[in-house]
């Protein structure tokens, strides 16, 4: 299969630490980079992941807090230094653009590229991004500014052709696209033989959720219904609930009731609160409720399967 990987750039909450960077993930599906959030530290981030600034194409921006977007002007300023020609495309609320705009004029003149900005609606589900094989669609969540989070879906591919039934009927090249379009093929004598002889079915579509700051929405689940991997903010343990009520966060309770009802292959939380010198508890509340459940963390990697 081709890879679709999760890279944890940051996975703390608003306070940095000596432990936690701000939000910031890659995603990395069929060899793009999507970036998901840029709070402040994510180019030293990116440095210590290996990942090539100049593959990342777009960036799609949760929420107007400082540790979800504080990062983004200054890797803008670093593209324009390191030469980079290809257009740049920021996905993000739409209170974002004037701001981004006039720090651009401060202090990105003169650069060398586009920046491309798409004004992101918070408050429905819509694709915003979408090219031959994914779509990346936005998740209504409930914090206390405008915010969503994404959803990044393959598109079904083609079935496999198998190589040695080709070969064993001599089927020209010429002809491998009709049979994975569904054709049959028709030998010299007259011979049907089906495509499902032919084929191998191909790998189902893989999906990757990532839902940013927000209060416990249990409805959240049928928006995420079934994907391979649930990134769920869980800022607080269960003994914070009202402290993350307060704040339109939510705990890793709540983070794993929505991966169990949701009925995912596995939940990763995020967004940890630095009152935590380690959240060993968190994940074991969480896993109670909802087994498969890993912390993300800095430098860490994760496949979508």
């Amino acid at each position: 299969m081709e890879p679709f990987k999760i890279h944890i750039l940051g996975c703390g909450s608003a306070l940095p630490t000596m432990r936690h960077n701000a939000s910031s993930q890659i995603v990395e599906i069929r060899e793009k980079m999507f970036m998901i959030d840029c709070g402040e530290g994510t180019q030293v981030q990116l440095r210590r992941s290996r990942v090539r600034f100049t593959r990342v194409s777009h960036v799609f921006i949760s929420h107007l807090h400082g540790d979800h977007c504080f990062g983004l002007l200054g890797m803008i300023s670093t593209f324009g230094m390191l030469g980079r020609t290809a257009a740049l495309h920021i996905y993000a609320p739409s209170e974002l653009e004037p701001l981004l705009q006039m720090g651009m004029e401060a202090f990105c003149q003169g650069l060398g590229y586009e920046v491309v900005f798409h004004a992101v609606d918070t408050t429905r589900e819509a694709v915003i991004y979408e090219d031959r094989s994914l779509t990346v669609t936005t998740i209504p969540l409930e914090h206390r500014v405008p915010c969503c989070g994404f959803l990044f879906r393959e598109k079904p591919t083609m079935p496999h052709i198998r190589r040695d039934m080709i070969d064993f009927y001599h089927i020209p090249v010429s002809q491998i696209p009709l049979i994975k379009a569904g054709a049959d093929w028709v030998t010299p004598d007259g011979q049907t033989v089906a495509h499902e002889r032919l084929t191998m079915p191909a790998h189902p579509p893989r999906s990757y959720a990532y839902c940013s700051d927000t209060r416990y929405m249990p409805q959240l689940h049928r928006v995420v219904q079934g994907v391979n991997l649930l990134y769920h903010e869980s800022t607080y343990d269960a003994q914070n609930e009202e402290r993350a009520r307060m704040f339109c966060h939510s705990t890793s309770q709540q983070a794993a009731q929505v991966a169990r009802d949701a009925g995912v292959d596995k939940l990763l939380l995020g967004h940890f609160s630095a009152r935590y010198d380690d959240e060993a508890g968190i994940l074991r509340e969480a896993q109670e409720i909802f087994p498969h459940t890993e912390l993300a963390a800095e430098g860490k990697t994760f496949e979508v399967l």
